[in-house]
């Protein structure tokens, strides 16, 4: 019998219903975590409401005898985030982890995207980290501990054709990540994040159009939701203590720490800068210095390994 790392922990999972929260939420339980299963049972896009996910998923757990309990409200709504919160301290008594990973898909080319799909992305990924958090913050606070994990995603680290919502959201939650870590670290709260590289509805949605796109999906499918729950789990329990504040990534079988934005290179003129200086010296000096228009696949472009 293997160490149980999240023994009398208490644990909140957004999106659990499937893909990588179910994983994540199953592994949470058999390290001995109580596990809230939030789902709303939409569709990949957000439409429709279902309570049947998040039930199968509690009943998965106490097969194998595990606790959990089924929650359906919207991480968007800051009521419903609070619901979620204080039913994980109502029915088990506190609250030791959120893991924020609901997330809905409305791809589209930015110059094509309505001010719905930018929004209704927002609302949920970003939106919905931030309520939860924030519902589960105070919990923490009292109690002297506690841990978020949130996804992000390279789509925003780096990114991704037709994803601005997406990609905008995932950028803004490795931000709140920081902004919760540095704010709370004093009361002994930690908050990191993982972008993950799994086969999921998410990455379901991938347009297949060429023999190479179809050999990259496939090389995708080998990247299981079930290998994102061990770095989760690592994250919410007591032995990662000291980390905070970081952005992972985890692709199949490796782990990276990703970087954060830093300087790289600088110019100075004791006189100060002109436009035409700026264009003449500045930008030339500066240049080798630049990222490429990159996205995620060109940055990790070898085979999962």
């Amino acid at each position: 019998m293997e160490q149980q790392m999240m023994k009398g922990k208490v644990v909140v999972v957004t999106g659990s219903g499937g893909g990588i929260g179910r994983d994540i939420a199953l592994l949470m339980a058999r390290q001995g975590a109580k596990v809230v299963i939030n789902d709303v049972g939409a569709s990949l896009t957000g439409e429709g409401h279902s309570t049947g996910p998040a039930h199968q998923v509690v009943k998965e757990i106490e097969a194998f005898g595990g606790e959990a309990a089924a929650n359906t409200d919207s991480v968007a709504d800051p009521l419903g985030a609070a619901r979620i919160v204080e039913q994980a301290v109502d029915t088990f008594g506190r609250i030791d982890c959120v893991v924020n990973n609901a997330g809905i898909l409305r791809d589209r080319f930015f110059h094509k995207m309505s001010a719905e799909e930018w929004d209704a992305v927002l609302k949920v990924h970003l939106y919905g980290s931030y309520h939860v958090s924030r519902a589960a913050a105070d919990h923490f606070k009292e109690q002297g501990g506690g841990a978020f994990v949130h996804m992000t995603s390279t789509s925003g680290l780096i990114g991704n054709l037709a994803q601005a919502n997406y990609s905008a959201a995932k950028l803004g939650i490795a931000g709140l990540s920081k902004s919760i870590a540095l704010d709370l670290q004093k009361y002994g709260v930690r908050s990191n994040c993982i972008a993950p590289f799994a086969w999921s509805r998410m990455i379901n949605s991938i347009k297949v159009d060429s023999p190479e796109q179809e050999a990259r999906v496939e090389k995708i499918k080998q990247m299981t939701p079930a290998k994102i729950a061990p770095l989760a789990v690592y994250l919410a329990s007591d032995a990662a203590r000291d980390v905070n504040g970081q952005i992972f990534a985890v692709r199949n079988n490796e782990i990276f720490v990703m970087s954060q934005p830093r300087p790289v290179r600088s110019v100075h003129r004791s006189g100060g800068w002109t436009p035409e200086l700026i264009a003449e010296h500045a930008m030339p000096a500066l240049r080798s210095s630049f990222h490429s228009l990159d996205v995620s696949a060109d940055v990790f472009s070898w085979d999962p390994v």
